[in-house]
């Protein structure tokens, strides 16, 4: 029977198949194979469960600072959380890709010397990344803004959804979120660190009494004052702040919690605008007079 086979086939085509015959069903073989294969397995689950487990610990003691009898910034605290999230994964992720690797019993030395001249090359050929995650670095070192604020940079106004060390997500009002690199972020105006002011300006007809009309809005703020939750201080009639063509422009001022001056001003204007016609105070309105005359003679 061999030698019928041997006669089918060339001597070095057999032996190739009797090669791949005993590395097939080499069962040693499939028993390191198999030990390997657990073992890649565990790793990875291990390095999951390190990463949730890290994650959870974080996240608890994010909580306990943010209940600690000292008061400590809530908006930092949120944004170094996050940061020692990222820092966590991309960690454990990186170790679990090396010990992956040293299962299947390839040299690391080699791999991390070809990964250092890599990153050396990146480093010069994509200086814009670095300096994403150098700005990056130094927002969240300096506290220039954190997560939860609502900041403005360039034309992208919104709220601080995750800082990075090379991109920052914002969402904008009307749901869009943007995700702007670091780099490019070249001046921040953050509306949620210090108190805002809402400015109310309502104009009354020249013909109507100034001091009443103040006294009119003094004793609107004080009837409504308890009710306004945004409000951190009695708000302030101003006075006269301009003469305009048609119309004398009173100014109201009110300090609010930061970010909430423009609920605060819809609500001034909706409550000054229910007393002045109360008590028929007259807001100036463009009004068109028609006259008809009557050139046909008697």
């Amino acid at each position: 029977m061999n030698d019928s086979k041997e006669g089918l086939l060339s001597e070095p085509a057999w032996s190739l198949m009797t090669s791949i015959k005993d590395y097939v069903w080499d069962a040693s073989r499939w028993a390191d194979f198999s030990w390997t294969l657990i073992k890649i397995i565990l790793v990875i689950a291990i390095g999951r469960i390190i990463m949730k487990v890290a994650q959870r610990m974080l996240n608890h003691m994010m909580i306990e600072r943010e209940r600690s009898p000292l008061k400590f910034d809530q908006r930092r605290t949120k944004t170094i959380g996050k940061l020692l999230n990222n820092i966590v994964t991309y960690t454990v992720n990186f170790i679990v890709i090396l010990m992956v690797l040293s299962q299947m019993h390839i040299n690391l030395a080699p791999v991390l010397a070809g990964a250092g001249v890599i990153g050396l090359a990146i480093g010069f050929g994509a200086q814009s990344l670095v300096k994403d995650v150098i700005t990056g670095f130094f927002i969240i070192f300096e506290d220039q803004f954190g997560v939860g604020d609502v900041i403005q940079t360039g034309t992208f106004k919104g709220t601080v959804e995750e800082i990075g060390l090379r991109v920052t997500r914002v969402r904008s009002w009307t749901g869009e979120v943007h995700i702007i690199p670091n780099g490019s972020i070249q001046q921040v105006t953050n509306f949620s660190v210090y108190n805002s002011t809402a400015v109310v300006d309502l104009p009354i007809a020249y013909e109507e009494d100034v001091e009443r009309t103040i006294e009119v809005l003094k004793r609107t703020i004080e009837e409504s004052y308890t009710e306004w939750d945004n409000v951190t201080k009695m708000p302030e009639v101003l006075g006269i702040q301009t003469l305009g063509a048609s119309d004398v422009v009173i100014r109201v001022t009110a300090e609010c919690k930061p970010n909430t001056h423009a609920g605060v001003e819809r609500e001034l204007k909706k409550r000054f605008k229910t007393a002045l016609e109360e008590n028929q105070i007259e807001i100036p309105y463009p009004k068109m007079v028609s006259i008809v005359k009557n050139t046909k003679a008697e």
